[in-house]
């Protein structure tokens, strides 16, 4: 393979036509202009260059190296900014989140992209062992996760936190263990761990979410809340789903003695450096969370 450095000086020397002007050019002694000019030809088997004092003149296998050469070391300089391009404004950037928070962060990540529109965010919503799953095989660039990693390649660090809520339709202005009995449970995919959470923590006669009557579910985070708002059930759910509900009037969150907080978890690769676009996102979503 051609050495690119003895290219470079031979394209230089084959421009300026002088040893002395081309060391200058190229920050060099004029001996090491001559050990790159001498290498390449030894490497090429071809005399490259005719010598007369400092100046010199091409061969025709000179004058074919410089038209070749001097296209070959513009595409390594385009190669090498390609590489080196970091744009915090272009590329694509790949988030997966639980729903809850998918729903606070997508409408600022649309506004992101509205202000920049060579920069694409693909969002999905997954749990936690899926997202920690897809960050640790590069599948994604950011995750939102409500646990630690549980693997040495994926970091985690809390970012926030969100308060888990009980929901009832709109017309219900007291709550009891006695009027969620007979409500029943809207369930989710999250429904029995975040009625463990804050049932437990304030309602001495729970047991477990299996022995509530169970009046519908809905793996869609945007639609877990219709039913309650119907008037069908009640359920749990983090905040910010709450909040992203279409029609509050129609639900009623009760506060409970023990207020229970779900943990936020920024997930990356370990050890990775991150792409300026990258590091855009993640300071949308600190401001955000």
């Amino acid at each position: 393979m051609m050495n690119p450095i003895w290219l470079k000086t031979f394209c230089t020397l084959a421009e300026v036509r002088h040893f002395t002007r081309t060391a200058e050019r190229l920050y060099m002694t004029q001996s090491g202009v001559s050990q790159h000019i001498q290498k390449l030809e030894e490497q090429l088997s071809t005399r490259l260059v005719v010598r007369d004092g400092r100046q010199i003149t091409l061969t025709d296998a000179g004058v074919r190296l410089q038209a070749r050469g001097k296209v070959l070391l513009a595409e390594l300089d385009e190669l090498a900014t390609f590489v080196a391009d970091d744009p915090p404004y272009r590329g694509s950037v790949a988030l997966m989140s639980p729903g809850s928070v998918g729903l606070k962060l997508y409408p600022a990540l649309l506004d992101l992209q509205q202000q920049h529109d060579a920069l694409v965010i693909a969002h999905t919503f997954a749990p936690n062992d899926d997202i920690e799953r897809a960050i640790r095989h590069a599948q994604v660039d950011i995750g939102l996760m409500t646990r630690h990693a549980q693997v040495a390649d994926v970091t985690t660090e809390q970012i926030g936190r969100e308060q888990l809520l009980l929901v009832t339709p709109g017309e219900i202005e007291d709550i009891s263990w006695a009027a969620l009995q007979q409500l029943g449970f809207i369930g989710h995919p999250d429904g029995v761990y975040h009625a463990q959470q804050l049932l437990g923590a304030n309602f001495p006669q729970f047991e477990h979410p299996d022995l509530l009557p169970l009046r519908g579910y809905s793996n869609q985070i945007g639609l877990i809340l219709a039913p309650v708002a119907r008037g069908i059930g009640f359920t749990v759910l983090p905040a910010f789903a709450v909040e992203a509900f279409a029609a509050p009037s129609q639900i009623r969150v009760h506060p409970l003695d023990n207020a229970v907080f779900e943990p936020l978890y920024l997930a990356l690769p370990r050890g990775k450096p991150l792409a300026r676009r990258i590091q855009t996102v993640l300071e949308l979503i600190r401001s955000a969370i």
